[in-house]
């Protein structure tokens, strides 16, 4: 009752280019969804598996690297370190946006809303009001269709042995290239990023799988050192 009773207010509050790239945005994570659900049973995962992890997890990113570790062969040890590393930027997500979480007892379902997209249409309103009901919207609606998108891949993953003939294997990665490209314009990011991708490589042919992708974070102390410090002028005393 709660949650129909706030979507109502939602939709009153926020006009209509923020509801459609709401819908936009909850289209494109349902068809990410099916992508996932279906990877995860033609990889041999029962077809609960994909759905519960949707609702628990609810984040692509660590579900789709906690699958792929699994199937690969990785231990279940470091599959859940990579996901919980990938999902470490919630953290200052928090930071930046903690007054759309609501209070009380909805502050436990307002946080296991938070994800990149709630978030980034939330910081992207002029008011407070605003933010939270984009913020609620947006993750009620990945809630609704990240699980059921992946239920109906899941389905479809029963009915069509090879998922990769359809390209439904590709949708993820895809996705993640696209969003990924334009910060690669930024010298020390591309720096970062081959650096890891090559720490990975090299990794790969003699660690467990999900090991090299934890050694790839050792991109990122290229981009801290290669950083310029904060200028510094001197005075007249």
């Amino acid at each position: 009752m709660f949650i129909i009773s706030n979507m109502r207010s939602i939709w009153r509050t926020l006009d209509r280019d923020t509801v459609a790239g709401i819908v936009t945005v909850c289209l494109a994570i349902g068809m990410i969804g099916v992508s996932y659900g279906a990877t995860a049973v033609g990889a041999g995962f029962p077809i609960w598996l994909p759905i519960l992890l949707g609702y628990a997890v609810l984040a692509a990113g660590s579900e789709f690297l906690f699958i792929g570790i699994i199937a690969a062969g990785g231990s279940p040890v470091t599959a859940v370190l990579a996901g919980l590393l990938v999902n470490a930027r919630h953290l200052p997500y928090g930071l930046s946006a903690p007054d759309v979480v609501g209070s009380g007892w909805r502050r436990w379902l307002g946080v296991h809303l938070m994800n990149d997209e709630s978030v980034a249409l939330a910081l992207a309103q002029s008011d407070a009001r605003r933010r939270t009901a984009a913020y609620w919207a947006a993750g009620l609606g990945v809630m609704l269709v990240w699980p059921g998108g992946a239920a109906i891949g899941a389905l479809i993953g029963t009915v069509i042995s090879d998922t990769a003939a359809l390209g439904l294997d590709a949708i993820f990665p895809t996705v993640l290239l696209t969003l990924v490209l334009p910060s690669l314009r930024d010298r020390l990011t591309l720096a970062a990023a081959g650096t890891g991708a090559v720490v990975a490589l090299i990794a790969t042919s003699f660690l467990p799988a999900g090991a090299p992708i934890l050694l790839a974070l050792f991109g990122i102390l290229v981009a801290v050192r290669e950083r310029p410090g904060p200028v510094t002028t001197s005075g007249g005393r």
